[in-house]
């Protein structure tokens, strides 16, 4: 049996074709699904009983179960533990703002980049995310918040860039009309530096954000906090970031974690400016989120903004993330691991 959601409009087009019905049943099915949150074959009260069978035999519709959520008592944000029908656990995190709501959605079942500062990264990779089960997560989230969700971020737990197809195809569906209808403009792909995929991704011209998790200005220190730098150095990303910049006209957008004592000095500072000196970005950076199996703390308030001040001068545009969801653990990959640790906890009592 076939996940519907992962079946663009003109691919279920074809299923009925091929299946001796009419072509226009597609779009009726994906109304009940993507317009009116109608998860049941049954209950699509326009399509005839003999379709509904046909559908019911062929496909199911893999929207996940809500295991808990949390709501941050100091914004806006709420965090979503996803459950599939296999049993794994998933997170997605949604953020409020009044220009609209934002969901930070996970591109696979754990992740194997391996990144120091990333909770999401300590079990290891379990598997993809089919483009469909990504999808589900923004129609359930917009379900359990009642309100429309207008702003994608790929950048849960997961490196998208490593389950390309899977997210190239999420990425057709959910800006099509008949589905979620969010515009590539509002879409932000972040990677921890899959230098070939990054050219790919150019290549197809879309008009999404690109997101770098570079966290080091230098090679040395880069290779201490993500283990992705000894297969591809700085000079290697920055050369794909200028040929997606080339490509696509498009801004790219550079994470910069900010690691007390580590990453976060003047020197530090100087040779970011060195490396991101006219190119055609945006520096975010980000108060480091704690995770208890590493030693990373956050930078002081007054290095964040000493740092943010010293590329401010020199002509780089540059934010401050705006923490969100502290108090629930909305950094990628923390609930689910705590889940899990009290899961088993429970097992070996």
């Amino acid at each position: 049996m076939y996940n519907i959601l992962d079946f663009s409009l003109d691919k279920l087009k074809q299923w009925m074709k091929d299946n001796k019905e009419s072509e226009f049943r597609a779009k009726q099915i994906f109304d009940w699904i993507y317009k009116k949150n109608i998860w049941n074959f049954e209950d699509m009260s326009n399509i005839p009983k003999n379709i509904r069978e046909k559908l019911n035999n062929s496909f199911y519709i893999e929207i996940p179960q809500v295991v808990d959520v949390y709501k941050s008592n100091l914004d806006d944000t709420f965090k979503f533990l996803f459950k599939y029908r296999d049993g794994n656990i998933i997170e997605s995190v949604v953020m409020k703002y009044k220009h609209g709501n934002s969901i930070c959605v996970s591109t696979q079942i754990g992740c194997r980049m391996g990144c120091k500062f990333c909770a999401s990264t300590l079990g290891g990779m379990i598997r993809n995310l089919t483009s469909g089960e990504i999808l589900a997560q923004v129609l359930k989230a917009q379900q359990e918040i009642e309100d429309r969700i207008s702003n994608i971020v790929l950048m849960g737990s997961g490196e998208p860039l490593d389950n390309y197809d899977n997210v190239m195809e999420f990425l057709d569906i959910v800006r099509a009309e008949y589905s979620v209808n969010v515009g590539q403009r509002h879409i932000t792909l972040s990677t921890c530096g899959i230098v070939p995929r990054i050219k790919e991704l150019a290549d197809k011209n879309l008009q999404i954000t690109l997101a770098i998790s570079l966290h080091a200005p230098n090679d040395d220190l880069r290779r201490n906090m993500m283990p992705i730098a000894y297969k591809y150095s700085i000079n290697e990303v920055m050369d794909a970031c200028r040929y997606y910049i080339n490509t696509t006209k498009r801004r790219v957008t550079f994470e910069y974690a900010l690691v007390r004592n580590v990453n976060d000095n003047n020197e530090c500072a100087k040779q970011l400016i060195d490396l991101l000196k006219g190119l055609l970005c945006h520096v975010n950076l980000i108060p480091v989120n704690e995770v208890k199996e590493n030693n990373f703390k956050k930078s002081s308030s007054d290095n964040i903004k000493k740092f943010y001040n010293m590329l401010i001068e020199a002509g780089i545009e540059t934010t401050i993330r705006r923490e969100m969801g502290s108090d629930i653990s909305a950094a990628c990959g923390q609930l689910r691991r705590s889940y899990l640790e009290s899961k088993n906890d429970l097992k070996g009592v």
